[in-house]
Order: C-alpha cells, then sequence, then structure tokens
C-alpha cells in the first residue's frame, strides 16, 4: 500500500511539475505587456531596474502620491505611478523645486511605469524599466483637480498648428527654466523634447549651455517631455544608454527638420509593425519579479467620486476608460 500511495505521489509530483513548466512555457511566449499589465503591486524585493530602459522590468517599486502639493499626477486610472524610488524622489524634488522658484505652481505628471515594469500595454516603448517619467508641457493649475477630471483633461502642444516650431503664444522663459532644473539634476541621463523645442532652447539659451547636451530631439514630445535618469546603484543588470558625448547638440538639427519629421514619399510602405515582446525577450530575471509575491499594502480605501477603489490605492476593478486621450503617434526610428 504504501509503495502505491508512493507512487502516486511520484506521479502526481510529475504531472504538477509538467503542469508547472507548461504554463511556464505559455507564459514565455504570451506578449510580455499583457503579463506586466496585469500587475498592480509591487514585488516584495529590493529596489532594481532590470534590463534596458525599452527592454526590461522593475523589482520593488515605489509608487508617487497621486497628490503632492507641488504635482499632481494625471490618468491615475492607468497605474503608471511606479518607479524606482530614485525616480519618485527626483519627481518629487523636481516638482518642488519649480514651485519653490516661482516658475509654475506645480507640475502635472504623466506616465512613470507600470508596478513591475515591462512593457505597457499602449502608449510607450520604453518605461520599461522605472527610470522614465514624462512632464506635461503646462503648469499645474492652482486648483485641485478630481480624479474623474484628470482622466480627460486635454494634452496640450507647445508647437505651431501644424508646424513644426515653438508658439510663441504658449511657449516663455518658463519651459525654458524647467527643463533646465531637470536637466541640471546629476541623476538625469537625458531629456527628450520635440526637435522644434530644442531649436527654440537653442536660440534663446545664454549663458551656461552645458545642460542643452542632455536634451535630445525625438518625435512626439510636443506635449511633454521626457526624463530619463541614469542606471542606479545596487542595479547591476541596468543597461546604460551610450554617452551623448560634448556639446549642446544644436549642430546637429539639420536632419531631423530637412529628413526625419518630412512626411513620406507617397509611394512608401508604412514600416512593418514590430511584433510584441514577449517574456522569453526580456532579462530572465524578469520571470522572478512577474513571480514574485506582493509587497504588503495598506487596505484599500474607496473613491467618493466614483464608489470604486481610490486612485491612491488602485486595484484591478479600476481599469481605464476606453475614451482615455493618448499622445499622438510617434514614428517609429
Amino acid at each position: 500500500m504504501d509503495r502505491k500511495k508512493t507512487a502516486w505521489s511520484a506521479l502526481a509530483g510529475s504531472v504538477f511539475g509538467l503542469c508547472l513548466a507548461m504554463a511556464g512555457a505559455a507564459n514565455a511566449q504570451t506578449p510580455a505587456k499583457e503579463l506586466f499589465g496585469a500587475q498592480h503591486t509591487a514585488s516584495a524585493a529590493r529596489p532594481e531596474s532590470i534590463g534596458f530602459y525599452s527592454h526590461g522590468c522593475l523589482a520593488g517599486a515605489a509608487q508617487l502620491p497621486a497628490d503632492g502639493q507641488a504635482w499632481q499626477a494625471m490618468r491615475l486610472s492607468r497605474d503608471r505611478r511606479w518607479g524606482h524610488p530614485e525616480l519618485v524622489a527626483f519627481v518629487e524634488r523636481l516638482a518642488t523645486a519649480v514651485q519653490r522658484r516661482g516658475i509654475w505652481p506645480g507640475l502635472l505628471i504623466g506616465d512613470l511605469s507600470m508596478a513591475r515594469g515591462g512593457p505597457m500595454p499602449f502608449g510607450h516603448s520604453s518605461h520599461q524599466i522605472g527610470l522614465d517619467a514624462d512632464v506635461w508641457f503646462q503648469p499645474m493649475p492652482r486648483q485641485r483637480l478630481s480624479e474623474r477630471a484628470r482622466e480627460d483633461f486635454p494634452f496640450r502642444s507647445v508647437l505651431k498648428k501644424g508646424g513644426l516650431t515653438v508658439d510663441d503664444r504658449i511657449w516663455n522663459d518658463s519651459y525654458r527654466d524647467v527643463l533646465q532644473l531637470a536637466a541640471s539634476d546629476p541623476k538625469v541621463e537625458r531629456i527628450f523634447v520635440h526637435p522644434g523645442i530644442k531649436k527654440k532652447l537653442c536660440e534663446t539659451t545664454r549663458g551656461n549651455r552645458a545642460w542643452l547636451n542632455k536634451v535630445r530631439p525625438y518625435y512626439g514630445h510636443h506635449e511633454h517631455f521626457h526624463v530619463r535618469l541614469v542606471c542606479q546603484p545596487a542595479s547591476p543588470n541596468c543597461e546604460s544608454q551610450r554617452s551623448t558625448g560634448s556639446g549642446d547638440g544644436c549642430d546637429k538639427l539639420d536632419w531631423w527638420f530637412n529628413v526625419a519629421l518630412q512626411p513620406p514619399p507617397p509611394d512608401a510602405k508604412p514600416p512593418k509593425p514590430k511584433p510584441p515582446l514577449t517574456l522569453a525577450d526580456l532579462p530572465r530575471q524578469c520571470r522572478s519579479v512577474l513571480a514574485a509575491p506582493a509587497r504588503a499594502q495598506s487596505g484599500l480605501t474607496v473613491s467618493t467620486e466614483t464608489g470604486r477603489p481610490a486612485a491612491s490605492t488602485y486595484s484591478k476593478s479600476y481599469a481605464a476608460p476606453a475614451t482615455v486621450p493618448l499622445p499622438r503617434f510617434r514614428p517609429y526610428r
């Protein structure tokens, strides 16, 4: 009888192990954006950025509060206020400095990363390792926006309508001052802005221009600027970017206006979309990040506006509405 029990136990263990292996194989081929998009709690681990900014994940994330004295987080239903603790500290530090210096009343904060990083279901190819943050090109309103208002508060471009250069009816020195303050932080790797904004900075910045080196032109980024921090200590598997070299970068804008931002020829074939990243495509440590237990959290509170879990304690039941406006399409290069 004991031998039968032992045999059955061995068989059951084998079946269980096979099931786990099959589940792991299935997960490995499932689009990673689905696996990471389903996570709404940080892993119970020390903070670590794993992989590259557009090809990795995040362990031990911290969450930016939805509200601070000097910032308001937008699009709360996306649940993208997570980042490496250094990123969260940077956002809070920048917002406070902007307010204290009287540049703006505060900042409107867009996407950081998801709770465990990884590819997002929509909107970004980077923001995967908790070191990227979007800051809107609008001063924070003095009134506190409601949760619902933050879902459809309109994006605003600082470019001339239909053009590639800055609209001087919107732009003033305060925009430059915010960018200079962000770029001057030693933890900032680079800042992405539309080429038209870089052009404006090159034309109007006097005195110290060293900070312009970190401000890099890229597609889109005329409604917000994208801050990227350097890989942090205790993240040995974080992949750094190549150096931006020396100089202010103002001598390299012609290609953007003469080539990159020009409409494609009428007979040009659209670029073939890349297949979505799978878990198998990401660093192997990302499997452990997904499987790790969640960090303990305090109990959920209920929003008085929506009757759903409050944005500061997001739950899976509070899904992003289909009408959330997205930034304009950014061509891949």
